[in-house]
């Protein structure tokens, strides 16, 4: 499987973007949680999160990811962000959205925040983590 482009979205009406989503992409999603929903389409090559969140908190833009198929090519990529001189943020054997992944966090210089990652398992746990600061946040 080639690498994969990763958009995740805040939105404020989870139910209303499902539907706008699943039109325009003619496909309903993939895994669908409470305040949670992913579309993981090979044409389009997306894998488009979406997360419902509440008016004081709606940022748009959450985060953008690449997902790969290997750790291999998931450390060629970390490696050569940092070799330019890029800081980068592990996350190995984590439970996000809904899965199991080991990823890394690199951020661009206008501040947007970038994932790598492989998927290794769904699971039916949003998160693990408890601020979820880095996690489909």
């Amino acid at each position: 499987m080639n690498p994969k482009f990763h958009l995740s979205l805040d939105v404020a009406d989870l139910e209303a973007s499902v539907r706008f989503y699943s039109t325009l992409l003619a496909s309903p999603p993939s895994k669908l949680k409470l305040g949670y929903a992913k579309f993981d389409l090979e044409n389009p090559a997306i894998n488009l999160a979406l997360q419902e969140k509440t008016h004081c908190c709606l940022q748009g833009l959450n985060h953008m990811g690449l997902r790969v198929q290997t750790s291999e090519e998931m450390l060629a990529i970390k490696k050569r962000l940092e070799a330019a001189g890029y800081e980068t943020t592990d996350e190995m054997n984590t439970t996000c959205c809904y899965a199991l992944q080991d990823k890394f966090w690199v951020n661009d210089p206008s501040s947007y925040r970038w994932e790598v990652y492989i998927l290794k398992a769904d699971t039916e746990q949003e998160s693990l983590i408890a601020a979820k600061e880095s996690c489909c946040a």
